[in-house]
């Protein structure tokens, strides 16, 4: 006996199913499954007319509530009816006589989607709209079904209807406890995706930054191949109002790559800082190893080769403007695994699909507007806002004797710039707008010096002369300092802030170099 009770929580019939969907898509082979199993459809409002229309038997909600929806439709389905149909256990004595003498009959199926709130959001400024397409009843529906799911069916989402047709047909018009409990974990996910949402726009519209409880939602765009490394498994979320895509969109070649993800990331993030000219960024393991804004592209992309040919071997190229033929060419004479730009020639595109597995990403629709960042480690993640600050020439203070001229001002700023872009402790040689030596990611600011001036004249050894020099924070010591001035650089910026400040710009002064205090560390780990 204790086997075939089992067997029955386990394999549920459905007699009744509640249907209230914004989203009335694939509905004709749900409504041909539900007739074949003679279950029994409640429903209001548009998805009832939809289901009529369509030439299904339909109970409208109203009638089956005895009660007439209120307040423009705010109060339809929040009814004791609905929700002891919904909520009550089938296995309890006490509940089966309440619903008895109420003469509540049970439903077994929920189908809800939401009112399109996100899609509301993106298509409106208007808070009154935007509040008045929250959903209550819908959410409130999904929860109850979705917590006794032990003997009710929730389905959220169109495309679990193959799912569902598959298990009544399987299973003779019953679903199984396993797949209840599968719709459910969906189920409460939705929500809490649905509820975040919500949350972070209250936050967004009230400039809250850093609330009490924060909530980070995401919907899966797809499962990658792997995370950094093979063995390690990845996914790519959208965390966006518009979830169904992501910013940019790729045109050619294979997967992308969770390590591609990220350069590319990185890359968009620097690139959306080169205001003034064509500019072409190119990352390999989240570095910068090239940065360069020139008024012609061509040189620009050349520039930023140019910097460190050998790291850039493999890299992700980000570009601000259009791919021309000509630069086209040039890309194709390198091994590259990303182009990202704001669009390709036809001829362009030719020549760059001749590369079957190089991945072309248009990147036409793109604009940064997140203005945090979140890193998560175990149970704890960190928030702070983004980095965005630019350096005003009227702010920098310069604390050399020698002074600058008002046309290298604007050198020094790309400098400093960039280095803001590259990972601690990051030193950053350029000339001409373009860089020509990067030292990143070093415990020692010494080390990073040593770095950029190695690479700088590995690749780019007749442009050290007179080149400027950007720190993302203080020397500590003036042996940094001084294996820069060696190298032959004649401008140095920095954030200033050392107890040994006055021996540095002492170091500057007897070098006959200028240096330039910002006041801003740049620090980016």
């Amino acid at each position: 006996m204790g086997n075939k009770k089992k067997y029955l929580i386990m394999n549920l019939k459905v007699k009744n199913a509640l249907i209230s969907v914004s989203n009335k898509e694939n509905l004709v082979s749900l409504l041909k499954t539900l007739k074949k199993f003679n279950i029994n459809i409640i429903s209001s409002g548009g998805t009832y007319t939809a289901i009529k229309k369509l030439g299904y038997q339909c109970t409208e909600l109203s009638k089956y509530t005895g009660f007439r929806e209120m307040l423009d439709g705010r109060v339809k389905t929040l009814h004791p009816k609905i929700h002891a149909g919904i909520l009550h256990d089938r296995q309890n004595k006490k509940h089966k006589n309440e619903m008895s003498k109420q003469n509540f009959p049970s439903i077994d199926l929920i189908v809800v989607n939401f009112y399109p709130f996100q899609k509301i959001v993106t298509n409106t400024k208007n808070p009154k709209k935007i509040i008045e397409n929250i959903d209550i009843g819908g959410p409130t529906m999904v929860r109850a079904a979705a917590k006794n799911f032990k003997n009710v069916t929730i389905i959220t989402n169109k495309d679990d209807y193959k799912s569902l047709i598959k298990e009544l047909e399987n299973f003779r018009g019953k679903t199984s406890l396993k797949f209840r409990e599968l719709m459910s974990s969906k189920a409460f996910g939705l929500t809490a995706y649905y509820d975040s949402m919500i949350a972070n726009w209250f936050n967004k519209k009230l400039k809250i930054e850093f609330p009490e409880r924060k909530t980070i939602f995401g919907r899966k765009f797809k499962n990658l191949r792997y995370g950094e490394n093979p063995h390690q498994k990845s996914s790519i979320y959208v965390s966006d109002y518009n979830d169904q895509q992501l910013a940019f969109n790729q045109i050619h070649g294979k997967e992308l790559s969770y390590n591609n993800y990220n350069d590319m990331f990185t890359s968009l993030e620097i690139l959306e800082s080169l205001k003034k000219n064509s500019g072409t960024v190119i990352i390999k393991h989240a570095n910068p190893c090239g940065v360069s804004e020139n008024k012609n592209p061509f040189n620009s992309f050349k520039n930023a080769y140019a910097s460190d040919p050998m790291s850039a071997f493999g890299g992700v190229i980000a570009c601000n403007y259009r791919i021309s033929k000509k630069i086209a060419n040039e890309i194709n004479k390198n091994f590259l695994e990303v182009i990202l730009a704001k669009g390709f020639e036809k001829e362009s595109l030719k020549i760059l699909k001749r590369k079957k597995n190089l991945r072309i990403i248009d990147i036409t629709n793109f604009k940064l507007d997140n203005l945090s960042s979140i890193k998560i480690f175990d149970g704890s993640f960190l928030i702070q806002s983004k980095d965005s600050i630019v350096i005003e020439k009227k702010k920098l203070k310069c604390v050399t004797k020698l002074k600058p001229k008002k046309k290298e001002m604007a050198e020094i700023q790309f400098a400093f710039n960039v280095c803001k872009h590259v990972k601690s402790n990051a030193i950053v040689l350029c000339n001409n707008f373009s860089t020509i030596g990067i030292g990143a990611g070093q415990p020692s600011r010494l080390d990073s010096c040593k770095i950029a001036v190695q690479k700088a004249k590995q690749f780019q050894s007749s442009k050290i002369k007179g080149s400027v020099a950007a720190s993302d924070a203080f020397f500590p010591f003036t042996d940094g300092i001084n294996v820069l001035i060696r190298a032959g650089v004649k401008t140095i910026i920095q954030p200033g802030g050392s107890i040994k400040d006055q021996e540095i710009i002492n170091a500057a002064n007897k070098a006959k170099i200028k240096m330039f205090f910002t006041g801003i560390r740049h620090f980016n780990h």
